[in-house]
């Protein structure tokens, strides 16, 4: 499978649009003015505590508060809170914790209002953007994430990617971790790490203790709701997380963007003469590439993929639902459940492609096509499992329910992209109403009365619909034969197929509108 990455830069931000094998299955958009994106630090105040929540409302100087669980406080919230006041009162506490004391670990049943109280000043992270009518999640669990690692202050745990399955290779990348990270901080090592040298390893680590340095010195002189330090634009968070051999293709239009994404892909060791390209052509990246067409057509209501069938998509604040159809496929009679088990295996990779696709979070509810084998259902389940592999968000696909209903949780770290397929009617412009026939007949009456009489326009053209124009040739004697006899006239008629049906136009021997 071959991947390409294509970036169109507009006025309001970037779009980034992810193919795999010239398909879209991944699409991004980055506004250049968003607040709140994940990862980006903050210096809040805790404005309320509530017990019966467990949680606590954090000032950002935003329209909405943060929202602050106790969970994600952290278990060493008060080594946290003992360097963030020293930090604050005293500007040369150094950033590395190598002489920093730890304070105990907090009990994982406690109470928020143990550990916080209103007024306190705290250093969040977002780690959810703000979405409907609530405002951010934040967390006081720092991580800075790197390629490799991701880096936890306050910390002495390391961690290994599920995804690594070689022991011996787990093993290495532990030792390496170990003997390079700095005392009192700890390590996730991320999938990408694996089979990576020594020196690589250590570069990335420096590059993440440098960013907690940064964010170190910028603490000492913040104000609160200001942002400290912000995470990785989306496009170079994007090719940090997903940016491997599979990739044939990086394109954009745009020269900054080129130059940017130059500077990352050096750091990467990758060959930007091979892989990075600057599109000058004269028709939009995105037309060039096919990606609109894909997008219009993937993101309405009714998604089809395969001999009639089609997916209906539907999205509520509280879950997203996908209706799977069998359309207009036809079935055997003598072997159904053989045809309805083909048409909702091939609904699975258009089903796990959307959700990507538009990013969906929290709950997702598939209606399956009923079937009645446990085989058969086992199957589809592993079917789709398999198929949501590549997604990167964290995810979890419950068994069918004997309705035919697979339940899917997926990370929601920001809204689902939902993006306008339709199109304001040229007839009613979107009041859902039109003049009826008799009154626009009446009306191009009048106006051909008024160009013959008044205006003196001794040929006159009518250009329109062809349901319009038909309609005043049909029948013996027609309409417009009618004309002849009333104001000895002759009118011209010429069809367009393009207008809408109550849209007209009137032409003069040279082709060109009549302005009354």
């Amino acid at each position: 499978m071959s991947n390409e990455l294509v970036i169109q830069k507009n006025s309001s931000g970037l779009e980034i649009a992810l193919l795999s094998d010239k398909k879209l299955t991944e699409f991004h958009k980055e506004q250049f003015d968003a607040a709140f994106q994940v990862g980006d630090f903050y210096l809040g105040k805790v404005r309320k505590v509530s017990p019966s929540l467990n949680a606590a409302f954090v000032d950002l100087k935003s329209e909405k508060d943060g929202f602050l669980t106790y969970f994600d406080l952290g278990p060493n919230i008060r080594s946290f809170q003992k360097f963030f006041k020293l930090i604050r009162q005293n500007g040369q506490i150094p950033a590395d914790l190598d002489a920093f004391d730890f304070e105990e670990q907090t009990n994982k049943a406690g109470k928020i209002g143990q550990i916080i109280r209103a007024g306190d000043p705290l250093l969040v992270q977002v780690i959810k953007e703000p979405i409907a009518n609530k405002g951010p999640k934040i967390t006081c669990d720092l991580s800075i994430p790197g390629r490799y690692f991701i880096l936890v202050p306050f910390s002495k745990t390391i961690s290994v990617s599920r995804k690594i399955g070689n022991t011996k290779e787990k093993a290495r990348l532990k030792e390496i971790a170990q003997s390079i990270k700095p005392q009192n901080f700890g390590v996730i090592i991320r999938t990408v790490s694996e089979g990576v040298a020594l020196e690589e390893l250590d570069k990335d680590l420096r590059d993440l203790l440098r960013k907690w340095n940064e964010l170190v010195i910028g603490l000492k002189k913040a104000s609160f709701g200001e942002r400290i330090a912000n995470n990785e634009n989306r496009l170079d968070t994007l090719l940090r997380d997903i940016l491997n051999d599979s990739f044939t293709q990086i394109t954009t239009e745009d020269t900054e963007v080129h130059a940017s994404l130059k500077t990352t892909l050096d750091k990467y060791k990758v060959d930007t003469k091979s892989i990075l390209r600057l599109y000058q052509g004269k028709v939009p990246i995105f037309d060039q590439y096919g990606i609109t067409r894909q997008i219009k057509s993937s993101f309405g209501k009714n998604v089809p993929f395969s001999g009639g069938a089609y997916l209906v998509i539907e999205h509520t604040e509280a879950l997203h639902v996908i209706d799977v159809n069998s359309g207009n496929t036809s079935f055997d009679p003598q072997n159904r459940d053989e045809n309805v088990f083909q048409v909702n295996t091939e609904a699975v990779d258009e089903i796990a492609r959307q959700i990507r696709l538009r990013d969906m979070g929290g709950i997702i509810v598939i209606d399956f096509i009923d079937m009645r084998d446990p085989k058969k259902k086992q199957e589809l389940h592993q079917a789709l499992k398999n198929a949501m592999d590549k997604d990167r968000a964290k995810h979890t696909i419950l068994p069918m329910s004997k309705f035919g209903l697979v339940q899917i949780t997926r990370e929601r770290v920001r809204p689902a992209l939902e993006i306008a397929t339709s199109e304001l009617c040229s007839s009613c412009l979107g009041t859902g109403r039109s003049d009826s026939s008799v009154q626009l007949l009446g009306k191009i009456e009048n106006e051909i009365l008024y160009l013959w009489e008044q205006m003196n326009q001794k040929s006159i053209t009518l250009k329109a619909n062809p349901l319009v124009t038909n309609y005043f040739k049909a029948g013996f004697p027609s309409l417009r034969i009618k004309w002849w006899f009333k104001y000895f006239r002759w009118l011209q008629l010429e069809n367009d197929n393009h207008a809408a049906l109550t849209s007209y136009t009137f032409v003069n021997d040279d082709k060109q509108p009549i302005v009354q």
